[in-house]
């Protein structure tokens, strides 16, 4: 053989070599996620949420992956700022090289985060988020969202306060995207259904600042029959001990937003407010085998129990790698494509996210707040399906089109 045919034979060689290496690379290479939230300034929720998406990271691994190769999740803290968030959002993209985004928890931080995708045309799972508009005003076709919400979840509140069939009513909320939201639909739907309701006062508190003397005394001079409460976090242990103290809540009729979940009871104790009408997650007593075995690995890994923010990012993780199956991998036109009526099973029964509007039908767990042990938990719970507390196809469509 002459020296030039071996030489183009190897040159050959080479060359298919180097076009069998990426594919190599790709096979045993890894589905990259960009995670950001405000885990410093809101840890109440987010440590455990950070918990229940790693279990479900290890458990998808230690099966294989998705499509053989495993998943890995680039998580950030996005500074509980709309600024820092995008920032983040940016490097997550430009410097670690991923094409999907999940996370945020607070409104403001997700609406800023799923405008970058839509800038960006990059895949963006909203997890904790409640704004409605991420899914309809401000709604974009690379934004899906996870959780239950603001309008579903008000809307589960609302036949257990016109049960109560009181005409008087104030209002308590922080002072953003969400508390405005939820304070909005709330009077909506009572005033649709009970025309005569008053709205006596409203109290709209900085968040994270609640000044809560002021703000009860306020409350208690409306002499009103019901309060909708939306606080959460400190502001809500802050004013349940201040309106106690101050008999604020006796033959009132309390309805309130996100109240009965571990996160916010717990600090509480004993001082939960008894009889108030929540939405929450009372993981204990939720006794269907799926939601079981959750819990029964969820207490192996931690020795502790879970918290909603542990089903939230459990269940977010399990989805990202059901729509990265479906999808073929992790292309953004295919994911979009993927999560369209995508089906998960989860700990809270089968979710779909919806096509019309990418919001998931996760629901969530309304019952009343009672103490059992010492501590917060709640008690006359039924779990209502999101599906069923949505407004039909074309509001939906009205909303999304911003008309």
């Amino acid at each position: 053989m002459t020296s030039r045919r071996r030489f183009a034979i190897a040159a050959a060689a080479g060359v298919l070599a180097a076009a069998m290496v990426p594919a190599a690379v790709q096979a045993q290479g890894v589905f990259k996620i960009g995670e950001l939230n405000s885990y410093k300034s809101q840890p109440a929720f987010l440590e455990p949420y950070h918990r229940g998406w790693q279990m479900a990271i290890d458990e998808i691994n230690a099966k294989g992956g998705v499509l053989g190769r495993k998943l890995e999740v680039v998580s950030r803290d996005d500074g509980g700022n709309p600024g820092d968030a995008v920032r983040v959002a940016e490097e997550l993209v430009s410097r670690e090289g991923v094409n999907v985004l999940a996370g945020t928890f607070l409104s403001h931080l997700g609406l800023a985060v799923s405008d970058f995708a839509k800038q960006k045309r990059v895949f963006f799972l909203a997890a904790e988020p409640l704004t409605d508009k991420i899914t309809w005003q401000n709604g974009n076709r690379y934004t899906y969202r996870l959780r239950a919400s603001t309008y579903m979840q008000v809307a589960m509140l609302v036949p257990y306060a016109l049960e109560a069939k009181k005409k008087r009513w104030a209002l308590v909320y922080p002072n953003f995207e969400y508390g405005q939201s939820a304070a909005t639909w709330f009077k909506q739907m009572m005033k649709d259904k009970q025309p005569d309701i008053e709205f006596v006062t409203e109290q709209a508190t900085p968040l994270g600042k609640v000044e809560a003397g002021p703000v009860v005394q306020a409350l208690a001079d409306a002499k009103v029959d019901g309060i909708f409460n939306v606080l959460f976090g400190p502001d809500l242990s802050r004013f349940v001990r201040e309106g106690t103290t101050r008999g604020l809540f006796k033959g009132k009729t309390m309805v309130s937003l996100l109240s009965g979940e571990p996160e916010y009871l717990d600090p509480l104790k004993d001082e939960a407010p008894l009889g108030w009408i929540v939405t929450g997650y009372p993981w204990d007593k939720i006794n269907t085998p799926e939601h079981k075995a959750f819990v029964a690995a969820y207490e192996k890994r931690y020795n502790d129990y879970p918290r909603l923010g542990s089903l939230v990012g459990y269940i977010t993780m399990k989805s990202l790698a059901a729509g990265i199956a479906k999808a073929g991998g992790t292309d953004t036109e295919k994911l979009i494509s993927a999560f369209a009526d995508l089906k998960v099973d989860t700990p809270a029964g089968p979710v779909t996210y919806r096509a019309i509007d990418h919001q998931s039908t996760m629901g969530a767990w309304v019952g009343r707040i009672a103490v059992e042990k010492g501590k917060g938990t709640m008690t006359d719970i039924k779990y209502i399906d999101g599906a069923s507390v949505q407004p039909s196809d074309a509001e939906v469509r009205k909303l999304r089109s911003g008309e």
